[in-house]
């Protein structure tokens, strides 16, 4: 793609235009020097349209390990041998105390997560109820939910009790997902993602690039996310984990990791789109750039399997980006 496209195109979008299908895919032809061109369009769609405000969320880690799915990227599988964390659902009180930390680093926003498939005939449904619960009655923090599949009536359950946004990712491209998984299907994900819409809660989904596909599924999991709606779309950048299945895979460049949030910017004028696990590994030096091309939401603090960095580095990036942590509201 030449240059003259990407301003000609970055500026129609600047005028309302909405991007179309085979638009998105020529802008991955985009060279690797005028990639910095393309995250400056990215970055002045982000503005205008979403503002200044970074949605900065931590993560709480309730149940992990053994899973029964063979997610690929996934060291939490009981398909892979990792060091991940094992554990049951945690107390009550531990749940509370590490959403209570969260808040003191910052966040204004917690997701409850929990391993396994999800929450259908689930015996911890209840206690994870009653733990969002306890961490709105002793926070000031919004509360998601990343449960895993649900049915209607857990949905609604949630929605009931004051969760809002519910996480879960549809990972790739629809053509790309038997690549990733097979112990439960795309269509699942999806009908989780509409019963929790249904439900009356927005959605936080995303998924994650450099598994191996192509810049096409980066382009039709992007809309396939435009068609769900959803509010908020986490990307994760692949940090290989050894004992997993994509151990040995080749990670992304910084420039290409920094093409498709641009892309995805683009196509997403209005949302949150939210760096996730496996920035710091990837990005290195240019996380910073990253803010600077679309970016307007981070996961902060550590991750499921493996450590974040400082709150406190993320709150100085974002604000040395030109950029303020938004205020959320209950």
């Amino acid at each position: 793609m030449h240059y003259h496209e990407i301003m000609s195109l970055g500026e129609s979008i600047l005028q309302g235009h909405q991007i179309q299908y085979e638009e998105a895919l020529h802008l991955t032809t985009v060279i690797d020097e005028d990639i910095p061109l393309l995250s400056a369009f990215a970055n002045k769609i982000r503005i205008q349209f979403a503002g200044k405000s970074v949605d900065m969320c931590g993560i709480v880690n309730a149940r992990s390990g053994m899973c029964s799915e063979d997610c690929k990227f996934c060291a939490q599988s009981v398909y892979h041998d990792t060091e991940a964390p094992i554990y049951k659902l945690l107390s009550l009180e531990q749940i509370i105390a590490a959403a209570q930390k969260a808040e003191e680093e910052g966040a204004k926003r917690i997701s409850i997560v929990t391993s396994g498939k999800g929450m259908d005939n689930d015996p911890d449904f209840q206690k994870i109820l009653a733990s969002i619960q306890g961490i709105m009655d002793n926070t000031n923090l919004k509360v998601c939910a990343n449960l895993g599949t649900l049915t209607l009536d857990q949905a609604h359950m949630l929605a009931a009790i004051g969760i809002k946004r519910y996480a879960h990712n549809v990972e790739t491209s629809e053509n790309f997902y038997p690549s990733v998984c097979t112990t439960h299907s795309y269509k699942e994900r999806i009908a989780t993602i509409k019963a929790a819409k249904a439900a009356g809660m927005d959605l936080c989904t995303g998924g994650i690039i450099g598994m191996g596909e192509s810049w096409q599924d980066r382009i039709d999991f992007a809309f396939a996310l435009r068609e769900l709606d959803v509010s908020s779309i986490p990307i994760n950048i692949l940090n290989p984990i050894k004992g997993t299945a994509l151990e040995n895979i080749i990670p992304l460049s910084p420039l290409d990791i920094i093409k498709t949030f641009s892309i995805f910017r683009l196509i997403f004028p209005n949302k949150i789109i939210r760096p996730a696990g496996g920035r710091e590994v990837n990005l290195r030096d240019m996380q910073g750039h990253l803010m600077l091309s679309g970016a307007n939401g981070l996961i902060i603090g550590n991750y499921l399997t493996f450590t974040g960095r400082n709150a406190v580095a993320d709150f100085q990036m974002v604000q040395d980006a030109g950029f303020i942590p938004a205020e959320v509201h209950k």
